[in-house]
């Protein structure tokens, strides 16, 4: 049984805020949605299914399918300019993290790599450096690791950004417009915030009685961080 999705935005002809532009039908459950950073008329999405699917707005069906011998996808990140993504999923062992991360070729559909994490631990969010030719993947280890954001993307074994809980929560992270600081949220309610350069950390909000799931920077205003929890309740700070 397909599942249905709706993407409802302003479009460029100026139509009113809300207005429907497209409407389509997955057969697994849609988690991650990301469109791509140059043709803002396709996106990814990925979900409970081996599969993650490329559609085209203006098309109204699936133009590519990434397939890969995984359970679920848990989120999606394009690198700079569009050719390349990866997706974290579920697949991991005792004794490695084996198509944990998993980079894809965007036009062809091909799998360029899923030997880049090598730890245990599964990758529920990631993030992309605004300046630098990096990625963050918050791990199920308690911990943000660094990675190259160029084949063939190897992590960082001197930062690691430590102190937070994650706990099977999908916590998120991101970085500041700037790049200086990096933001996570913890599974006992914390934010944390972190100097990119030397790992130490900057900052710690104790915001959210329940894991705060959600931290994203204002993308005009630099000093306004909006931050959620599992329980529902959103913050802004300053």
């Amino acid at each position: 049984m397909g599942l249905p999705f709706i993407l409802s935005f302003q479009s460029c002809e100026g139509s009113p805020l809300g207005t429907q532009v497209f409407s389509g039908q997955s057969n697994f459950r849609v988690t991650t949605l990301k469109f791509h950073p140059k043709d803002h008329n396709l996106f990814v999405c990925g979900g409970f299914s081996p599969e993650v699917k490329a559609w085209d707005v203006r098309a109204g069906k699936v133009v590519r399918s990434y397939k890969a011998t995984i359970q679920q996808t848990l989120d999606i990140l394009f690198l700079r300019e569009g050719s390349e993504f990866l997706s974290s999923t579920d697949a991991s062992s005792r004794d490695s993290a084996d198509r944990t991360i998993i980079a894809w070729d965007f036009r062809s559909s091909a799998k360029i790599s899923n030997q880049i994490f090598h730890e245990r631990y599964t990758c529920p969010s990631l993030a992309l450096h605004p300046r630098e030719p990096v990625f963050l993947a918050q791990t199920n280890g308690n911990y943000l690791a660094l990675f190259s954001a160029v084949w063939p993307y190897r992590m960082s074994r001197r930062r690691r950004y430590e102190g937070h809980k994650v706990e099977g929560y999908a916590v998120g992270c991101e970085c500041s417009p700037d790049g200086d600081l990096l933001v996570t949220g913890s599974a006992d309610g914390r934010v944390l915030l972190y100097c990119f350069r030397t790992a130490s950390r900057a900052r710690t909000l104790h915001g959210h009685t329940q894991a705060c799931v959600g931290t994203t920077f204002h993308p005009v205003l630099p000093s306004v961080l909006a931050t959620c929890s599992w329980e529902g309740d959103i913050k802004i700070w300053h």
